[in-house]
Formats: C-alpha cells, structure tokens, sequence
C-alpha cells in the first residue's frame, strides 16, 4: 500500500471565483486514490478558457459559483503514485492529458472517450485545474516525456492535441490550399500543423497585425490577411480567396476557424469550394446566429466541431520529439508560480504581446529533473 502523501513544499493555486476576481491561495486538499498520481506541476500554459471563466464565469452551462482553481495545459514530476499504478514511478516526468472519463459508458467504450458526459476535466467546474504545484490525476492519463522534451513542451502537448484531433476529423492533403482564420495560440498551432501536413499556399487572418506578423515569422511561407471590419462577411471572404488564387491555389476544400467568434464563422462558410468543410475549432457563445443557411446548403459544406480531443498524446509527443513541429516560440511569457496572477492578466491583454503564456515552478528540483532549470 502506498505511503498518503504528505506535501514537502506549500501548495499554491491560482483561483478565480463567481464575483470574477483571481487570487492566488491554498490549494483544496490532494486526496489521492490507489489509481492515482501526484505531479509536481513543473510548467502549466494559461489557455483561453482560463480567461473566459475569469471574465464571464461561465462557458456554457459549466458555471463558477464559488473559488475554483484553474488550468488544463501541464506537466511535471510525479512525486508519488499510488498502489494500483505500476506504469509510472517517482521521478518519471510526464504531461498530464486532462480529461478523466467515466470508462463505462458507450463514448467510452467507442473509442470517443472526449465526449463522455461524465468526463473529470481538470479546471472546469467543479473539478479543480492544474495551476497549482501539486496536482492529483489519474495515472491513466499520464503521459511519460521523452528525454528530448522539457516540461515546456509538454504543456504545449494539450493546444496541440486540439489540432490533431480537428485534423482527423477534418485532414487537409498535400498541396491543397486552406485557411486559418485567427492567429491566436491554437490558429498559429494549427498553421503549423498545417505546414507539416504538406498544405499550400496557407494563408492564415486575424483582426490583429502583431498576430499576422507573428504568424508570417512562425510559419514562414504563411499569407497573413487582415480582417477588414468594413466588409462583410461574404465580401470578405471573396477578398480572402483573392489572395489564395493568386499564390496559386485553389479554392480551399477545408478552412479552420480557430476564433469561434459568430462574424469569422460566417466568413469561413463563404470559402470552401462546393463540397468542402469547415472545421470550427474554436469555442463561441452559446447560441450563434446570421450563418449563411441556404449557402451552405446548397454548397453541401459540411460545418463541423470538435470537442477536445482522444488518443492524441502518443502522436503529439512524437511529432515535437521527433522535430517534425517545433512549438516553443509559442510561449512568449513566462511566471513563476508566485506570480500566477500576473501571468492570467498578461495572457488576457492584447497589448502586452502575448500569445502563449507558461507558469513555471522550479522548487525543489531534483537531480533527475534539475537539467530542466535551462529549459522550464
């Protein structure tokens, strides 16, 4: 039987609550079961939905109504396992895949394990999220790091899972042109992703020149576009499509939209070609109006969703490892745990230049992890 676990070192967190404050404070109480791991958090990455529950509190019926520790993107060292876990050891360093699903019902046992209803998802209400320095998960969906990876890289394994999983349901082949509307964190993933997957010309569009530029730089070869507020969505994307044929390409038979904002939804309908898909990546409000019904029907494009994402980290890791993708100049910004506050706050402002921001805590190293002082 394994040994209870017993913290060496304080265990701070990073809170929001239903009055839409964010603290910093003691973590709720461990617990951790026979199936169970517990990591110490090394580099945690602040994720949209970070700030979406921060601002608005909710994101659908998933509600703050009291303080509630936030985040979903980490890994670390696991610093104690429990008696049923065999796979891992104290010392290992490992991403942490942050759903946890029931195991039992028919999503389960299909393989569509992201759409349990009774998934255990890490920052989402009630279940309490990995921006602290310990965190209790289940052993399961813990992922070993290989040498060639820093704790850096594996928090950037969950951003990037959301693209995999979009690009299965929605592959882009060799030498199709396409589209990426935004150049946040998960439309740059996806462009880079894009790039690997042999598609050109990409042309990626966002309301934001820094991002553009960014963007251009991230993925050389990429046509940033700005979105002209002035023109409508139909015209707009006429503009847009001007710019794919004359680097050569065709109509796109796939465009990604990474916002999830209503205008740029309606904007992606208008450019596939006859038969072709949009996959919405992005998370938008509850209800969305104005899509161009009878467009799309009479296009037969296929507007498409993900929701998370399933099987993904195996081939996540081998994609940085292997150097096929290389997502470090991703992370722009970097806090230590103490200042996990100012980190949620930069993430949050367009004007400091972020894109992606990691909160690192590098106490109490050990000698099996004390090389990843260099690369947190």
């Amino acid at each position: 039987m394994a040994e209870p676990f017993v913290p060496p070192l304080p265990n701070p967190a990073l809170y929001t609550n239903q009055h839409h404050e964010i603290s910093i404070g003691p973590s709720p109480p461990l617990n951790p079961g026979p199936d169970d791991c517990v990591v110490h958090m090394r580099s945690n990455g602040i994720c949209g939905s970070d700030i979406h529950f921060w601002h608005a509190g909710r994101i659908g019926a998933l509600e703050v109504t009291a303080p509630h520790c936030l985040g979903h993107e980490g890994a670390g060292e696991v610093v104690w396992t429990g008696s049923s876990v065999s796979h891992l050891s104290v010392g290992d360093r490992v991403a942490v895949e942050p759903g946890v699903p029931c195991e039992k019902c028919r999503e389960c046992s299909s393989g569509n394990y992201n759409l349990c209803l009774d998934v255990q998802f890490s920052g989402v209400p009630p279940h309490t999220g990995s921006i602290r320095r310990y965190h209790v998960h289940s052993a399961r969906y813990l992922h070993k790091l290989p040498d060639e990876l820093s704790f850096g890289d594996g928090a950037l394994l969950e951003p990037l899972s959301v693209v995999l999983h979009a690009f299965e349901r929605s592959p882009v082949k060799l030498g199709e042109a396409t589209v990426i509307c935004g150049a946040g964190p998960i439309g740059l993933v996806a462009l880079a992703v894009a790039k690997a997957s042999g598609a050109c010309p990409l042309v990626v569009t966002d309301l934001d020149e820094g991002r553009l530029r960014f963007a251009e730089k991230f993925v050389p070869g990429a046509i940033g576009i700005k979105i002209r507020a002035e023109l409508g969505p139909e015209e707009m994307a006429g503009e847009i499509l001007k710019q794919v044929g004359a680097a050569g390409g065709e109509r796109p038979r796939v465009v990604y939209e990474c916002t999830g904002v209503q205008g740029s939804v309606v904007t992606a309908a208008f450019m596939p070609r006859p038969a072709g898909e949009v996959m919405v990546i992005g998370v938008g409000r509850q209800t969305m109006n104005e899509l161009p019904f009878m467009h799309i029907s009479m296009a037969e494009v296929d507007l498409k969703f993900i929701n998370r994402y399933h099987h993904s980290w195996p081939a996540a890791i081998r994609l940085l490892q292997h150097g096929v993708l290389n997502l470090n100049p991703l992370v722009t910004h970097r806090f230590p745990l103490e200042q996990a506050v100012e980190a949620l706050t930069a993430s949050a402002d367009r004007n400091s230049g972020s894109i992606k921001v990691h909160i690192e805590d590098k106490e109490g190293l050990t000698g099996e992890t004390v090389r990843e002082k260099s690369k947190l």
